[in-house]
């Protein structure tokens, strides 16, 4: 296997590890919750290794020195993390780690095998960049209420948690209407969920804004033959920046000189100066 194919092979087994991770975390819960345990997996919740349980805690724990219902201090551990990660990286944690980004993509492949190029390029451009804000419109829905209620308001409509769960009766129906809606979206729009309702997201797409290590297309060397484009899950035209700043990037590299453009050093990961830079 030359070098090339093995960095493409990183990040699929980074995903797959934690996708398994996660998942076995999730039945040992559950029979753990039936008085069984497996060996050598810890018990912890969902809520437990999720950090976005800090982030809709962020209010009662600064306020009142709690958190809220379900949510466990390592959430709050994580949330910073996760933010320092992101800082540097950006959304890594959405392109390399999330499970739920994993399954998505996973679906995905099905969709692409059925509908080739027009795979991910199905809803009108200016439909698809209004639809894209909805996420923040979930996030300040999501903490708002959870602080009014001090309650995880998000689990009832959580796909991520229905996933993960769909061996216990602690999922609520519109989080399976939900869970099912996403799988039907996954099939002809990669990665949906992310797209357009992921308060997660959300929160950490901010980061891209000032992120220290950023992507960055050479303009002298590109070529414009559009590779980093069809490449991106996220539908981000990197050929027309030159630094990417844009709120939808999941950092996941899948543009850059060692997977998808063909001239070395054209489109890399690197500290990165100002807007105007050429």
């Amino acid at each position: 296997m030359n070098k090339n194919r093995m960095r493409n092979w990183i990040r699929p087994m980074i995903q797959i590890s934690f996708f398994i991770i996660v998942m076995l975390i999730s039945i040992a819960k559950a029979l753990s919750d039936e008085g069984m345990t497996v060996p050598f997996i810890t018990n912890a919740s969902l809520h437990a290794i999720c950090p976005f349980g800090g982030v809709v805690s962020i209010y009662t724990y600064l306020t009142d020195g709690i958190l809220i219902q379900k949510i466990h201090s390592s959430s709050i551990i994580l949330m910073y993390a996760v933010f320092f990660m992101t800082l540097l990286f950006g959304p890594v944690f959405c392109g390399w780690i999330c499970p739920f980004g994993t399954f998505q993509e996973f679906i995905g492949k099905i969709g692409k095998k059925i509908f080739g190029k027009r795979y991910n390029h199905f809803l009108p451009k200016r439909l698809d960049s209004i639809l894209r804000y909805l996420r923040y419109f979930v996030l300040i829905l999501v903490i708002y209420n959870t602080a009014a209620s001090a309650k995880l308001i998000f689990q009832n409509v959580d796909p991520y948690y229905a996933l993960f769960n769909l061996f216990t009766s602690e999922v609520a129906v519109a989080a399976y209407i939900i869970l099912a809606i996403t799988v039907i979206a996954s099939l002809f729009v990669e990665r949906p969920f992310c797209k357009y309702i992921c308060p997660y997201g959300a929160t950490l797409g901010i980061f891209n804004l000032f992120r220290i290590f950023k992507i960055k297309r050479n303009q002298k060397t590109c070529i414009s033959c559009d590779a980093c484009n069809s490449s991106c899950p996220m539908n981000i035209e990197v050929s027309s920046s030159n630094t990417i700043y844009n709120h939808q990037c999941i950092s996941c590299l899948k543009c850059t000189s060692e997977n998808a453009c063909p001239i070395k050093d054209t489109v890399i990961l690197r500290i990165g100066g100002g807007k105007n830079e050429n």
